[in-house]
């Protein structure tokens, strides 16, 4: 299970980290993809907000693979 969530995490986070890339690029030549929540009242949508998520899911992963890993190496 944990395997299976490590590679979850992995994949999200490096689909969050090419989102936010994606976003920022287009931002430095003027064209905003996601102008979401732009309203008073509420927070838009940014590229942060696709990378601290990736940062999250890269966490995710390493923590799933440290107790993989720590589970794996018990002595009997």
């Amino acid at each position: 299970m944990e395997k299976q969530l490590t590679v979850a995490a992995y994949w999200l986070g490096l689909g969050s980290t090419v989102l936010a890339l994606v976003m920022r690029g287009l931002a430095l030549f003027g064209v905003f993809v996601f102008n979401v929540g732009a309203t008073p009242g509420r927070n838009p949508i940014s590229y942060r907000t696709f990378l601290e998520g990736s940062e999250m899911f890269f966490l995710m992963a390493i923590a799933g693979a440290v107790v993989g890993w720590a589970g794996s190496n018990k002595r009997p």
